[in-house]
């Protein structure tokens, strides 16, 4: 009968141990990064790109995270909820006559709601990174809002981008305020008449 010398029988049970904490750490990371990717959907992917790679995005999602969890956002009453949507639909009725005020107006009362939900303002990039945390499909259109306001503030859009300027706000709007949009009608079939889709 041959024996395994005491070292190789160590050395053996060494590599073991490492292979299988190798394999336990990246099922630990797998599961990590599909549970960010499941939270932040695509503003996952825009970190991948803006930080350069998994890692260092999965580690600033993490950072906004813990972030967030330190603050206290709270819903707002319902009084309050009256309150902002009146004011929204006041300053949408305005956009005809006044498009880039009611693009200045979006973009404040928009903070303001924020504000009373419990987000601070610092700038706009930690406000983004903020509101991504629990609205990570609509911080996309912050973004795009926020890029043509600043371009409203140096008189360089036109009148179809401040319309979809004040779309963006309103989709986070909504969101931030808790509204669910309404569904849009069903249209009607008429035999005869061909159904657009």
């Amino acid at each position: 009968m041959t024996t395994i010398p005491q070292n190789t029988l160590i050395l053996a049970i060494a590599l073991i141990v490492l292979a299988v904490g190798v394999v336990a750490w990246l099922a630990v990371q797998r599961q990590k990064s599909a549970k960010l990717r499941r939270r932040f959907g695509p503003e996952y992917d825009r970190a991948v790109k803006e930080y350069g790679g998994r890692a260092k995005a999965e580690a600033e999602l993490s950072k906004r995270e813990q972030r967030v969890a330190g603050l206290n956002i709270i819903p707002i009453t319902a009084a309050e909820a009256a309150r902002f949507s009146n004011a929204w639909n006041s300053l949408q009725g305005r956009f005809v006559d006044d498009p880039q005020g009611v693009v200045a107006e979006a973009d404040l009362l928009v903070r303001e709601l924020m504000v009373k939900r419990g987000y601070p303002m610092g700038d706009f990039e930690l406000r983004a990174a903020d509101i991504s945390v629990d609205h990570p499909i609509v911080v996309k259109n912050y973004r795009a809002a926020q890029i043509i306001a600043l371009r409203n503030a140096r008189r360089e859009s036109d009148t179809e981008e401040l319309r979809s300027a004040v779309v963006h706000y309103r989709t986070l709007f909504d969101e931030l305020l808790g509204v669910v949009p309404a569904k849009t009608a069903a249209v009607p079939v008429v035999p005869g008449i061909p159904v657009r889709s």
